[in-house]
């Protein structure tokens, strides 16, 4: 086999793309994976924008890396080390304001805390959760599953017809309509049932819009929350966690795993275009006119890069291109990174003099006062505007890794929603310093000293996803997790199953099954499929 000559070419270096190379090399393969930036992890990196300062830039948390990737790969061992977030603390508003409501991964201490707003919430709370993480485990399995294709006979289709109904039969009648009515509903109508306090409510819903150009009144939404729900450590129920050295060390553990096992890692290796000989891809070639030859091509970038950029599109059926076309990737998303030269100090649970701290800024602060606070927020964005007073969740990384930041100084990192791809007027300069005061002025709402605490700060946009990170409309699940485009759907309906029109090429990254997050599924499937192909 010569120099340029491989069994497997991985487009992409983020972390579906890591998986994937990591698990072809393992059964024995040639692997090289192609990064158009200087550094591998896609989404999923860490970086020192400010001398000294750590940003994982665009993906923060982690708590949805399917676990058996983490045994498969042996991640700990490559460097792999998730911090927990214990708690999540929202600041109150209206009338309650000065208050505010904590959830902690200790299921006692969280239902003393709802009893102090609410004694009927802290009841229902014992129904919700594990109502939850019963819908949460029962529709776990789907993951693993390759999505059947409904209209086809093929032997392949039927068999994973046949898991998916002994899947459905193996679940009791109350979880199937649990589950049905968790990815029809909204999350605002499915938390209004159970619980009656604002901030309990609009927290919740929160983790309903993440991704996602809907507010939390938009049908559909109780599925992302559950989505989000199915997090695990470690293969348990747990809160959401941060890896030591942020997200890029997730990627970094993968690479690392991935190099062990044989796997060539190009950066600065800018694909353009999928080379195809006798309806069959074989390789590719680079921006600098370098060609590399292969059995097989899998892209791990968005859909609409994948078929629509990469290859051209006679090679595809036109339906096909068509529904590529209209998958829906607009991003809503925006981060802003902010280097600290002290901690915020919260009115609702302060502290005294520099140097200290609360335990809020050990977990998660969310400023989702109410269901109607975010709806509110949405309906700027709905209207091509950036949200006046956004929903904010933020972390103190340096809290967690005190490697993040220099020694008493910290970072913030704050994902914010809503910011729309199509903003009125485009995004520029201005632009981004509207959505950074937005958020420094919501902040300041609770923690009044946080302009005086500020070193310097970052804002990137779902335009600046799109062009840092490469990924379309800058959304961050490369795709919106909507009932039309998850499962069979995802990314087109009767190509599910990580293969393509195209011969030799597949697909495995966050728009397809099983979808978006730090979760490695969608490589590692692909890979699977990859091998029982056997293209070698």
């Amino acid at each position: 086999m010569t120099a340029n000559q491989y069994d497997a070419i991985i487009i992409g270096g983020g972390h579906n793309g890591l998986v994937a190379a990591a698990y072809l090399a393992r059964a024995g393969k040639k692997v090289v994976v192609l990064e158009r930036r200087h550094i591998v992890g896609g989404a999923a990196v860490t970086e020192e924008i400010f001398p000294g300062y750590k940003f994982t830039e665009f993906s923060y948390v982690v708590s949805l890396l399917r676990p058996e990737i983490i045994r498969d790969l042996e991640l700990p061992k490559h460097g792999l080390k998730i911090l927990p977030l214990p708690s999540t603390f929202t600041p109150m508003d209206g009338e309650r304001r000065g208050d505010y409501l904590a959830s902690w991964d200790d299921h006692d201490l969280t239902r003393r805390e709802l009893y102090r707003h609410s004694p009927k919430d802290a009841e229902a709370y014992d129904e919700y959760a594990p109502v939850m993480a019963r819908a949460a485990k029962a529709i776990k399995p789907i993951i693993n599953l390759i999505p059947p294709d409904p209209s086809s006979l093929h032997p392949r289709d039927l068999f994973n017809l046949l898991k998916v109904g002994q899947y459905a039969k193996s679940l009791s009648e109350k979880e199937l309509y649990t589950i049905a009515k968790l990815v029809t509903q909204s999350s605002a109508d499915l938390l209004e049932e159970w619980f009656e306090t604002d901030a309990l409510k609009g927290t919740k819903a929160a983790s309903g819009i993440i991704g996602t150009f809907l507010g939390p009144r938009s049908p559909g939404t109780a599925y992302v929350l559950l989505h989000h729900y199915m997090g695990e450590i470690d293969g348990a129920f747990r809160a959401w966690g941060f890896a030591k050295g942020g997200s890029g060390g997730v990627s970094g553990s993968i690479l690392n795993a991935a190099k062990a096992l044989g796997v060539e890692i190009r950066v600065n290796a800018s694909v353009k275009q999928v080379i195809v000989k006798n309806g069959r891809a074989v390789g590719v070639a680079l921006e600098n006119g370098d060609e590399l030859h292969s059995n097989v091509v899998m892209s791990a970038a968005d859909p609409k890069r994948t078929f629509l950029q990469f290859v051209e599109s006679r090679y595809f059926p036109e339906d096909f291109v068509t529904s590529i076309q209209n998958f829906r990737t607009r991003g809503s998303s925006g981060k802003v990174n902010i280097a600290l030269s002290e901690l915020p100090n919260f009115t609702a649970l302060p502290f005294e003099g520099k140097g200290a701290d609360s335990a809020l800024h050990r977990g998660a602060v969310s400023i989702s006062p109410s269901i109607d606070y975010i709806e509110r927020a949405y309906d700027d964005a709905k209207y091509g505007q950036i949200s006046k007073r956004p929903y904010l969740d933020m972390i103190f990384p340096s809290m967690i890794d005190p490697d993040m930041a220099p020694p008493g100084e910290h970072v913030l990192s704050c994902f914010v929603q809503y910011a729309p791809y199509d903003l009125e007027g485009g995004w520029n300069d201005e632009k981004r310093n509207e959505l950074g005061e937005a958020v420094i002025s919501t902040i300041e709402e609770y923690a009044p000293n946080i302009r005086k605490c500020i070193v310097g700060m970052q804002v990137i946009s779902p335009k600046d996803i799109e062009a840092i990170a490469g990924i379309t409309g800058g959304n961050i699940f490369h795709g919106e997790l909507l009932l039309h485009q998850i499962f069979f759907l995802r990314p087109v309906p009767q190509w599910v199953d990580f293969r393509t029109p195209l011969k030799g090429y597949y697909f495995g990254a966050s728009g397809a099954h099983p979808g978006g997050g730090v979760m490695g599924a969608a490589g590692m499937l692909a890979a699977k499929e990859i091998l029982k192909d056997g293209n070698w």
